[in-house]
């Protein structure tokens, strides 16, 4: 648990959030309407909440923060104290800044879309389903569930369930292989709206220590 979990789960919204071109020619009819919701998302900014419940069903975790983010690959996320963490993507490199740590680990972007299977949703694949069974359901009028899960057993999570209401993301729900469930609620969505130059740069302390991937 702690910081890294926080930076797993960080990795699965920045995958989502960022998603770029996904080819929605291919693949089963859920696959292509969820591509077809994320290839329309230019920004998105929210604050969210997020409750992590161990396989007892005992809330363990909560934490608060908020995110940006922007196509093409452009993603900031911050969590607040006592867990405070800061996750920054300029489109080629990701930054991740822990403040308790007073260390900043920077990896590339492609780097991490091979390691971490949940990249796969950045737009580096032409086909969701080759990498994830998608299936989705309606619920009401408004209200339409994804939910995905992962082909290769090395996976960093088990489902992920995304949850639109008027075409808005709303929630994400994470299970891992442990059966701990992680659910992000956002609030205050603002979907489409201009984004600040500056949101995707990360100013951190001299003198933090910096760790460069492959270095």
């Amino acid at each position: 648990m702690g910081q890294s979990f926080l930076k797993g789960l960080a990795t699965l919204v920045m995958a989502v959030l960022i998603a770029g071109h996904v080819n929605a020619n291919e693949g089963s009819e859920s696959a292509n309407e969820l591509a077809s919701l994320l290839k329309g998302y230019e920004s998105y900014q929210a604050d969210f909440i997020q409750i992590v419940v161990n396989e007892n069903g005992n809330k363990v975790q909560e934490t608060r923060g908020s995110l940006k983010a922007k196509r093409p690959g452009l993603f900031y996320w911050e969590t607040s104290a006592p867990l405070s963490q800061f996750i920054v993507s300029d489109g080629e490199k990701v930054e991740v800044y822990d403040p308790d740590l007073e260390q900043v680990t920077i990896h590339n972007l492609d780097d991490r879309v091979q390691s971490t299977p949940a990249l796969l949703l950045s737009g580096e694949v032409d086909n969701l389903e080759e990498t994830y069974k998608v299936s989705g359901r309606q619920i009401g009028d408004n209200t339409r569930e994804f939910t995905l899960e992962p082909r290769s057993p090395d996976s960093l999570f088990t489902s992920l369930r995304l949850t639109f209401f008027k075409g808005e993301l709303q929630e994400m729900r994470m299970q891992d292989s442990l059966a701990q469930l992680s659910v992000l609620s956002f609030d205050r969505i603002r979907l489409n709206e201009p984004v600040e130059a500056g949101a995707f740069t990360l100013d951190y302390p001299e003198g933090v220590d910096i760790i460069r991937d492959g270095a």
